[in-house]
């Protein structure tokens, strides 16, 4: 019987202008019609959602017509041939999560971020989609006696339930990060996603996305952090990407920086059975700054077709004798027969 064959994804922050923090754009914007051209051309079958990436304005838009306007995005990726994969409630861009949407000081605030999340629970089940992906990226503290974290955690299960109780059909996956753009988060690891989705009114509706440089940040081996949560049945989705050591979240193509990292990545899928579950493997990753707009999208071919060899590497990697090596507990024959099967030899 063959292998079964991975489904990827992309998001249209994948294609991005050129802009960081010391320095402006340098391309022009892409449409998201563009996005979803480059996504067919490249063999890409699912697209990554933010709210307001399927409904512009969704802030001011009444329920029934973010409605509307979600399933008119469904017809056009029907029509494509894609599928969304999820949508992520984007809370950290707007002024009212300035200081954390569901963990803000401000009553207020937090009462804006579940209803915003509740609005993306309705985009994606018009998308056909049930997945929410919270990625909580400003629920933490520059100033760490700014919020009480006891207070902060059980405001967090109450944003979850609040989310789950949106749609019984609703399924959330947590997408930790240590830090930036805060200094600590409240959920930095893809353990402290499984504890406080085991708190929540319904676990067995609460998984992960692990992101490769978001393990990276926070010190751990993503494949540790996948195996984990394999193991629990939870891996609800990947982001897969490159970091060259503990600086800022850097999205490099993945196996950039850390070859022999990425196809530990992609091993511990074939061995969890990943591809088998029909869940994406999706990319988070950014053209280089200095990339010129008509081949601003080479960096998404690159780490596919990366993907795909590692994979081969995977499935061609000598077991027998990797496991005759454990047995005699000769790491270092281990080791060079890893380093040998990289190489080619």
């Amino acid at each position: 019987m063959p292998a079964a064959a991975y489904r990827f994804s992309l998001g249209p922050w994948n294609i991005g202008r050129g802009a960081d923090p010391f320095g402006p754009v340098v391309r022009p914007a892409v449409s998201f019609d563009d996005v979803l051209k480059t996504a067919v051309e490249l063999g890409f079958e699912g697209i990554q959602f933010h709210d307001d990436d399927a409904v512009p304005d969704l802030e001011n838009l009444s329920p029934s017509k973010i409605v509307a306007e979600a399933e008119a995005m469904k017809r056009k990726l029907d029509g494509l041939g894609l599928v969304a994969e999820f949508v992520a409630p984007r809370l950290w861009e707007h002024p009212s999560g300035i200081d954390g949407g569901y963990t803000s000081n401000d009553p207020a605030a937090r009462k804006w971020a579940i209803e915003r999340s509740k609005r993306s629970v309705d985009v994606a089940m018009a998308l056909g989609c049930d997945l929410i992906v919270l990625w909580p990226a400003r629920e933490g503290t520059a100033v760490r006696e700014s919020k009480n974290p006891v207070t902060a955690s059980a405001q967090l299960i109450e944003a979850i339930n609040a989310i789950l109780a949106a749609n019984p059909k609703a399924r959330i996956a947590i997408e930790p990060k240590p830090n930036e753009p805060v200094d600590h988060a409240f959920i930095p690891t893809i353990g402290h996603a499984l504890a406080l989705g085991s708190r929540s009114a319904d676990p067995a509706r609460v998984g992960v996305l692990i992101e490769t440089a978001h393990a990276i940040l926070a010190g751990l081996d993503p494949s540790d952090e996948m195996g984990f949560a394999l193991a629990a049945g939870k891996l609800w989705g990947v982001h897969l990407n490159d970091q060259n050591g503990l600086k800022f979240d850097q999205d490099k193509v993945f196996g950039a920086a850390n070859l022999r990292s990425a196809f530990d990545q992609v091993r511990v899928l074939e061995q969890g059975g990943y591809a088998a579950t029909g869940r994406f493997v999706g990319f988070d990753v950014k053209a280089q700054r200095t990339q010129k707009a008509e081949a601003a999208t080479a960096h998404l071919a690159t780490s596919k077709a990366v993907f795909l060899r590692l994979v081969e590497k995977a499935r061609s990697f000598p077991e027998t004798t990797a496991a005759q090596c454990i047995a005699a507990r000769d790491y270092e024959a281990l080791e060079r027969l890893v380093l040998e099967h990289l190489l080619g030899g």
